[in-house]
């Protein structure tokens, strides 16, 4: 069993008690703060174990047009418009919305995708795990359960 259903075991007893109301102001708190980590790990190109991102293969062209360098991988991902936090009184749920969850998709796996439209060039991606539940992402979970419970 991994670590993040021994705390849902350990807290949902106690989560259970709470009125519907209550439940969803938790949920909600935790899927924000958690949306906040992942956007910040996302951010710092680091798995969810600590590990940097495997680097993109050498671009081309590593300029624009306008003669600027190209921004670093998925910073445009990390933004609250595409990274979206849900939640209903029993879950808090942290996803990415549109266009922007097919990419996150094949790179959270590591799947085949095409490089761009225009040619059936198709190019097998590293896995970056863009969301993941960290050991202080448990621990901040833990700490909020227990804040609010205290109240």
């Amino acid at each position: 069993m991994n670590d993040l259903n021994q705390l849902e075991v350990y807290l949902s007893g106690l989560i259970a008690n709470l009125a519907p109301t209550a439940q969803r102001i938790l949920a909600r708190t935790i899927a924000q703060r958690l949306r906040d980590s992942q956007s910040k790990r996302i951010g710092l190109q680091r798995n969810p174990d600590g590990s940097a991102y495997e680097p993109r293969k050498p671009q081309l062209r590593l300029r624009n047009k306008k003669g600027r360098l190209r921004r670093t991988m998925f910073a445009k991902l990390k933004q609250v418009k595409y990274l979206k936090a849900t939640t209903t009184p029993g879950s808090a749920v942290v996803s990415f919305i549109g266009q922007v969850e097919a990419i996150a998709r094949v790179h959270q796996y590591g799947l085949r995708d095409k490089v761009n439209r225009g040619r059936n060039l198709e190019v097998q991606y590293a896995q970056r795990r863009l969301l993941g539940i960290t050991a202080t992402d448990e621990d901040m979970i833990r700490d909020l359960v227990i804040e609010h419970l205290a109240r």
